[in-house]
């Protein structure tokens, strides 16, 4: 078992931009793309993972300063470090249950299509991590139950699948990703309860009659609506809260005016590796289930190039910070996630399709609750991190906003501790 995990561990730590290649070159070839032609596909995907986490790099680096200043110029007291996606990632990879829970999550997709409960494929072999984490949570409070644990991850599998089958004819109406599923666990979680609270947003008296959309802003306000000048004008707003001079402000703004401009062109490189193997894929499904529709399940990267989502991320930021300190009960610290915020919404963003106000008003709703299910994760969550080096020795209190404050691994703990105090 040592073996298999280090096996494992060793093709994990290569990370998405080389993982995801291979396994779209391999699908390819099984769906008979040409050789050339699927290699090159496979490159660009990779050659777009590379581009779009450069930019989410940059984005993460300079939010992450300005974050921890506004902490130290406000004099936030909060006691749980959201230690990001990546540790939590980590975390889940090296917990005992994931050598054996990535060809099981395989071969369950597998079964669920042939049994038609999910149209998904999900190829995205990375964000299995998702369900690992859920079946690492399993483990972890039932003190090493394998077979608990294996069927939290298979649950959750199968609950992300079935959202994810849902909201792909949105995705493709809103974001043009045909035959595309975006199953990806956080997106997925923070939808389930986004979508149903935007809709309630959306048939609110004189707020249902707003409409602000990237297309709109730049129609009214010009220049000064073009989404690197949103950026602009976000970044130098944080800037002057986390209590930089002029030079520092300035430079905050352009770095996230370069995320808006960056991020949506690195995403089409990404789909012009995609678009070929995802259309042989269609046809090929075709011509074998000529009565069923399938798609392909990818990283919900693939969205957050849009000008609304990353928008309306954004604007989330100041309003986290601010939202952490002012909920009664919450002691996170919103600080590692930030960044990733863009992922959360996709789903909420593409339901207001593009709305801005009704999805960071849902997003401010979402990450309320989502701060509060982190904080009660807690402890299990360290417990988690424990396994890695890093955090080992750490005296501090680690959640994330991915993890802890995800609604589908929240109801993971819940019921393992339900189990465990029952059993």
């Amino acid at each position: 078992m040592e073996t298999l995990l280090g096996v494992v561990q060793y093709i994990l730590n290569l990370g998405p931009t080389v993982i995801l290649p291979l396994a779209i070159f391999t699908i390819a070839v099984v769906f008979r793309v040409p050789v050339a032609k699927a290699l090159r596909s496979a490159i660009t995907v990779g050659i777009g993972f590379v581009g779009v986490n450069l930019v989410i790099s940059l984005l993460s680096d300079n939010l992450g300063v300005a974050a921890q200043k506004m902490v130290e110029r406000f004099g936030l007291n909060l006691t749980v470090v959201d230690a990001g996606w990546p540790a939590a990632a980590a975390a889940a990879w090296a917990s005992p249950v994931a050598a054996v829970l990535i060809p099981i999550c395989l071969i369950v997709n597998i079964i669920l299509i042939f049994f038609k409960f999910t149209k998904t494929l999900d190829i995205d072999i990375w964000n299995y991590w998702h369900f690992i984490a859920a079946g690492a949570v399993g483990f972890i409070v039932t003190e090493g139950n394998w077979f608990f644990a294996i069927g939290c991850a298979i649950v959750f599998e199968m609950v992300v699948l079935k959202v994810a089958d849902m909201a792909a004819p949105m995705v493709e109406e809103f974001y043009g990703l045909k035959g595309v599923s975006l199953p990806t666990g956080s997106t997925v979680a923070y939808g389930v309860i986004g979508v149903p609270i935007g809709w309630v947003i959306s048939k609110i008296p004189v707020i249902k009659d707003i409409e602000i959309s990237p297309e709109t802003i730049q129609k009214r306000f010009g220049i000064f609506g073009e989404p690197m000048m949103m950026g602009l004008i976000i970044g130098m707003g944080m800037g002057l809260l986390a209590g930089y001079d002029i030079g520092d402000t300035f430079k905050l703004g352009i770095s996230l005016g370069a995320v808006m401009l960056l991020m949506p062109r690195m995403v089409k490189i990404l789909m012009e590796g995609l678009i070929p193997i995802s259309e042989a894929a269609r046809e090929f499904l075709k011509e074998r289930y000529k009565d069923r529709e399938l798609y392909l399940g990818l990283d919900a990267a693939l969205s957050i190039g849009h000008p609304a989502n990353i928008s309306t991320g954004l604007i989330l930021v100041p309003i986290t910070l601010l939202l952490a300190v002012i909920i009664p009960g919450n002691k996170v610290l919103p600080f590692g996630d930030l960044a990733t915020i863009p992922f959360y919404v996709a789903y909420i963003v593409a339901s207001r399709k593009g709305n801005i106000l009704h999805s960071v008003i849902t997003g401010t709703i979402v990450i309320a609750l989502a701060l509060l299910m982190a904080t009660d994760f807690a402890p299990v969550h360290t417990q988690m991190m424990q396994g890695l080096d890093q955090f080992s020795d750490l005296g501090q209190s680690i959640s994330s906003l991915d993890t802890g404050g995800n609604f589908l691994k929240w109801l993971v703990l819940k019921a393992s501790q339900l189990f465990q105090s029952v059993f």
